[in-house]
């Protein structure tokens, strides 16, 4: 009962800080969990998609990955692979490899927003993205590390921003 009510603090406030956001173009969060229910599991072999749609070519985005972690993950740092394509069902750009550090890899401290014993992040991945067609852009992301189940990865999400030029 404990995580699930620590869990709603972070998000409530998540939600709250980006519903005033009026460069959100897009915002979504999964929940995972293992192939045989175990919740706060992140398999291999799931792999969470975000369609969005672009009606603006002219402008440019930030895209963000979102990550929610307890604090029990058993490392400092994670690696995601990222697929996005486009609305013709091509790749745009290669596959990239991101590290994500939600951990001091000295103290161990636990880094990001948290409350209680979990803790979300917010990691700036593609800046100043372009987009060359306008419709629905679909991204794809999966874990990379060297174990097939990462216990204490609760969720991950992709947030689409308008860079506002200054």
């Amino acid at each position: 009962m404990r995580r699930g009510g620590a869990a709603v603090a972070p998000l409530i406030c998540l939600l709250a800080l980006s519903s005033c956001d009026p460069n959100r173009v897009y915002e979504e969060n999964t929940d995972l969990k293992s192939p045989s229910g175990d919740a706060y599991v992140w398999d291999v072999q799931q792999r969470p998609s975000f369609a969005f749609e672009i009606t603006d070519t002219t402008a440019r985005y930030d895209l963000y990955f979102n990550v929610r972690n307890a604090a029990d993950y058993g490392f400092y740092n994670l690696y995601l692979k990222h697929t996005l394509t486009g609305p013709d069902g091509r790749l745009v750009g290669p596959p990239l490899l991101h590290q994500m550090v939600l951990m001091d890899p000295k103290t161990g401290e636990p880094l990001g927003a948290g409350a209680g014993d979990i803790f979300d992040h917010q990691f700036l991945v593609l800046p100043r993205q372009r987009f060359a067609r306008p419709g629905t852009y679909k991204l794809t992301l999966e874990q990379y590390m060297r174990q097939n189940q990462l216990p204490g990865i609760m969720a991950v999400g992709v947030r689409v921003a308008k860079v506002v030029s200054k």
